[in-house]
């Protein structure tokens, strides 16, 4: 799966058993893991839309879709 992840393509293995449904892809909150962020406090946004942390169990990634992953930063 081909997704793309703050401006930069980056591509995921397949994510089971129905890869070729519509409905295949991986969730957000299982996403932020593989990508470095762990526990990390971050804003998150999918094709545009803020996605709260809330609803990142539900939020299915799919093929194609556009990914924002914001940290705050320190400082002043």
């Amino acid at each position: 799966m081909k997704i793309r992840v703050n401006g930069s393509w980056l591509d995921l293995p397949d994510s089971g058993a129905d890869a070729g449904s519509p409905a295949a892809g991986v969730t957000l909150a299982a996403l932020l893991p593989q990508l470095g962020f762990g526990d990390a406090t971050v804003a998150t946004a999918v094709n545009g839309q803020f996605v709260p942390h809330a609803v990142r169990s539900g939020c299915l990634v799919r093929e194609g879709d556009r990914i924002e992953i914001l940290a705050p930063m320190q400082g002043g």
